[in-house]
Parts: structure tokens; sequence; C-alpha cells
């Protein structure tokens, strides 16, 4: 099968061109998919998926989910990766962040019902809060500060899923839902807030590493690569309800930093700063339905993730 063949799976990738978005849009058209990716690029870019442009079975669309869009002819996935999802990003652009997990995410489920296609909805560990159960599973409902400044993403995924699941349930959306946790690797933005990426930046810098709180605030990091092959099985599979898609190798992030400085050789110190409002002391997930139900595991460990993740910012720094 190749990408645009009259038999091709047909999928559009809403949030594209974002960090996760991008890599899915990549792993379809290797498979010999035929894919249509729509993105605002409000903080995707279209630098992620310009390589794709020139290939067979690829089109973008610059349009913003939240004002409605129409895709002619046969779909058969529709992923909802839309929206803000770096702190900085989300707490910068409250509104619109929970713009896009209500309104954007009811243009996706009616994109996704008119056209009689399976809705992937990318959810995120934050649903899970400040977590009172260690592993989350799936069935735990969670502790979330619902008016706390981390509230707008938290919340706006909270409520994505119950629309999905509603829809679920009264008009017969066929969908999945992935509760996403902290991923990492190429494409991050240098300054887009999230950990790994603020630490390799700094690390190749030789600048202090910063660190919110004493470091002992835990974390279970996945490499992009596996995480999108995890979301693209679930997507092909016939699991309802919410799963856990992330690496369940859980660290501090004073040992996350250690790892960072000892992988690029950095000659980085360790800066401390106060901890941020509601931010969860530790996060790790309990991957057994993935494992049983979609037989899909991690397999990229931290060092050598690390290590491609710091070979990309490299790069970055060399083309400029």
């Amino acid at each position: 099968m190749t990408p645009g063949s009259i038999d091709a799976v047909r999928s559009v990738v809403a949030g594209g061109a974002g960090f996760l978005g991008s890599h899915i849009c990549d792993l379809l058209i290797a498979r010999g998919d035929s894919v249509v990716c729509v993105d605002n690029l409000s903080t995707g870019s279209f630098d992620n998926v310009a390589h794709l442009e020139s290939g067979a079975g690829f089109a973008f669309i610059h349009a913003d989910i939240c004002d409605g869009f129409a895709i002619d002819g046969v779909i058969d996935t529709v992923y909802n990766m839309a929206s803000p999802a770096s702190p900085k990003d989300y707490l910068r652009m409250p509104i619109a962040t929970l713009d896009v997990g209500s309104t954007g995410t009811r243009n996706c489920i009616d994109l996704a019902l008119r056209t009689d296609a399976t809705l992937l909805m990318a959810s995120t560990s934050e649903v899970y809060g400040e977590p009172l159960v260690h592993p989350q599973p799936e069935s735990y409902w969670g502790n979330v500060n619902p008016i706390g400044v981390r509230s707008v993403y938290d919340e706006a995924k909270r409520f994505s899923e119950a629309m999905v699941s509603a829809f679920a349930r009264e008009r017969g959306l066929n969908a999945r839902l992935a509760r996403i946790f902290n991923t990492y690797g190429p494409r991050m933005g240098a300054d887009d807030g999230r950990v790994v990426s603020n630490f390799v930046v700094q690390a190749l810098r030789h600048e202090p590493l910063t660190l919110y709180g004493d470091g002992s605030q835990t974390r279970s990091f996945c490499y992009v690569d596996d995480l999108v092959g995890g979301l693209v099985v679930l997507a092909d599979s016939t699991l309802e309800g919410p799963t856990n898609i992330g690496n369940p190798n859980e660290i501090t992030i004073r040992e996350l930093a250690q790892t960072v400085i000892e992988v690029t050789g950095s000659t980085s110190s360790l800066a401390f700063e106060s901890l941020p409002s509601d931010d969860p002391s530790r996060r790790r997930p309990d991957i057994t339905r993935a494992k049983t139900e979609l037989g899909w595991s991690p397999t990229c460990g931290l060092v050598d993730g690390i290590k491609r993740t710091a070979a990309y910012f490299e790069g970055l720094t060399t083309a400029a």
C-alpha cells in the first residue's frame, strides 16, 4: 500500500504540526496512510511537517479546529492532538486551551460522526492531578484543583474525555481515549517550559539546570517514538475507555537533571527555584491495560532517549 492509493487508510491529525502530532503524521505516512494535517500553528510549527509536503498522501490545512472545519472524502481516523500542552503555552493561552478542549473537541467529534471515522482523543496524565493513588491506573478518578492556574489544561482534557464518552454512549461514536504521560524527544520547543527540553538546552549551554522545589518530585518519561507508536496501536484497536500510554520508569527530577548532565558531558550545576502552584509531587502510569490489551510497552531507555534529544538540539544550534 502506498500513500494516496485507493485502499490507503486516510487519517486527519488535528494539531498535526505540533510535537506529538507531527510524529504521528510521520508514522502514518511511513506505513502508507494518507494524512490530512490540520493546525492553526499557535504552538506548532509548519517546519515540523514541511518534509512531508512534497510526498504523496500528505496535505496541510492551516485552520483552527475551534472554528469548525470540513474535509471532503473518506476519513478512517481522526486524531485529536490539538491543544497547548506545555505549562508555558497553556498559561499564556488559558481561554484558548479551554476552547480547544471543548469546542475544538466537539468539532473533531462531529467530523468523526459525519464520516463514520474512529476518533483518537489525546488526553493526559494531568487528569489525575495530585494523585492519591500510585501508580495511576485508568480506574483512578484523580485529584484535580478545578480552579488553580493549571486547571485550564487539566479540566479541558477532563471535559474532552467526558464529551467523547457521552457521544460514544449516546451517538455511537467510535472513540479511543489515550491518557498521555510525560513525553520528550525531537521537535520539542527549546523554550516551551517542559523539563526535558529545559534541562537539555541548559546543559548544552553549560548553564545551571533549573529545578523547582527540591527536585524530589517524580515523573515517568516516555520517548516520543514509543509514545506515538502506542497511540497509533490504540487508534487501530477496538479498545474502549481510557488507556494510559507512557513509560512506567519513575525517577526524580533531580535524577533526571544528573542524567542529562552526564549524557551531554555538561559542566552545568543545579539551581533551585520555588515550586509552581499545583505541581504534582509524583506521576507514574500503570500500563497494564496497554500491555495486556494492545501488546504495547515502551522500549527506549532514558539514556538513549536523552542522547537522541540532545543530538536534535545540537543540530538546531549548528544549523543556526
